[in-house]
């Protein structure tokens, strides 16, 4: 893998988090009833920090909720036919909220549709709505965030590295390039 280039570094990051939380709040005024849900690994900080920004805003206080879509992948059905749903974690009474999903970075949609697959397992809520920091295109499936930090064209041997600060060394996100 070689490095083409740096892509954001922790301000420009940060900048991003912050105006999808003006967004999120323009979009959901009612946001006692908007949970955020991270996508393991990296989606569940970026939720954290939307919660912090929306709460430093607002002084509404969204719950974070997470989900390990692992379980889910539909390339593990021979494995099993019937996955388990311990990397779940959300709120109660689920059907009274908008759910936000957040992921670090969206390409072919499939993980999306994995983590709607295990938000349903636990009930139906409201609506689902998608916040990502890249979108980086080459979408399989029908899916497109209403939340997104930066848009990033990229060919199918170009490689995204989101880099958050307690998971990562740093808090960066990177362009390479497959070797």
């Amino acid at each position: 893998m070689e490095l083409i280039t740096q892509l954001m570094d922790q301000a420009q990051i940060g900048r991003s988090l912050a105006r999808i939380a003006h967004e999120i709040i323009e979009k959901d005024s009612t946001s006692s009833h908007v949970c955020l849900v991270g996508i393991k690994r990296r989606g569940i900080p970026l939720a954290q920090i939307l919660s912090d920004n929306i709460k430093k805003f607002t002084g509404v206080s969204l719950p974070v909720g997470e989900v390990d879509i692992s379980l889910y992948r539909d390339d593990l059905t021979e494995l099993s036919q019937t996955p388990q749903t311990t990397g779940i974690n959300l709120p109660d009474n689920i059907q009274d909220y908008i759910v936000i999903l957040v992921d670090d970075v969206i390409y072919t949609g499939r993980t999306i549709r994995a983590a709607i697959d295990a938000v349903f397992s636990k009930g139906r809520p409201k609506a689902i709505q998608l916040a990502v920091l890249i979108d980086r295109g080459h979408r399989e499936l029908p899916i497109r965030p209403d939340f997104v930090g930066k848009n990033v064209p990229t060919s199918r041997d170009e490689m995204i590295d989101v880099s958050i600060l307690g998971i990562d060394s740093e808090t960066s996100v990177k362009l390479y390039k497959l070797s």
